[in-house]
């Protein structure tokens, strides 16, 4: 039986192109541009020796995530959170999923009293800004912590990294099981979900939601299947962005 294609081709369990530039900030400790098919996602990690107040002397690090999205990353022109003068619950809470993805692959007693902070910036929105961001940050966290490590400001045998993590948007449309939905099939999905794994395979995140009829235990295995095949491919993706030579 021939396997249902979407509107752009794909089958089901096919993620959209994926590219990884790493290294693309020139100023950034560590820096990865994201492009999961038309969304585009600027991460930047920005090390700074020290930690928050509340953390000063105890022995331990700090990592978290600021999401934004540009102006005109959509169709239409948003206005900047800054103008508004107050960040939206969205903003807000990616930021945090972003930041709880990342510090469940960090040691932070190895980081040392360091803060590193990750900015996630979307140029460009086709749906899944969250997920490329989450995936697109581990990279740029990569190279900070070995930016700092060379420098000094992390031991030379210390392994503040336990492991590596990635994201993906998954969802049911028309009834079909979907990995990496675009915005035209996010806008209409029955179940929408995200998903964040790490590079062992064990779950971080699951952000499910049924926007029409409720889901049943099995649709929800079938997603979950599905995203940890994608998540697998990106962590491939993660090691082979990561195995070449940094910027200068």
């Amino acid at each position: 039986m021939t396997e249902t294609l979407r509107a752009d081709g794909r089958t089901p369990q096919q993620t959209r192109p994926v590219t990884i530039e790493r290294g693309w900030s020139a100023q950034a400790e560590g820096s990865a541009l994201i492009s999961f098919g038309s969304t585009k996602v600027l991460c930047t990690a920005s090390f700074t020796p020290g930690v928050p107040r509340w953390l000063t002397g105890k022995g331990t690090g700090w990592v978290t995530a600021e999401y934004s999205m540009l102006p005109r990353s959509t169709n239409e022109r948003m206005q900047r959170e800054s103008i508004k003068g107050k960040v939206g619950g969205r903003t807000h809470e990616i930021s945090r999923l972003i930041g709880r993805s990342l510090r469940a692959v960090i040691d932070t007693k190895a980081l040392g009293e360091n803060t590193i902070v990750i900015d996630c910036d979307v140029l460009q929105a086709d749906g899944g800004t969250r997920t490329a961001s989450i995936t697109g940050a581990y990279v740029a966290l990569v190279d900070a912590l070995e930016w700092a490590r060379e420098r000094g400001f992390i031991a030379k045998k210390a392994k503040p990294l336990t492991d590596s993590v990635a994201a993906i948007s998954v969802g049911i449309v028309g009834g079909v099981p979907l990995s990496d939905l675009a915005y035209v099939e996010d806008s209409r999905a029955e179940t929408d979900m995200n998903v964040v794994v790490t590079g062992s395979g064990d779950f971080v995140e699951v952000q499910g939601t049924a926007e029409g009829a409720p889901f049943n235990r099995a649709e929800l295995d079938a997603l979950l299947d599905l995203a940890l095949v994608s998540t697998t491919e990106l962590a491939e993706l993660q090691r082979a962005a990561l195995a070449e030579a940094r910027r200068p």
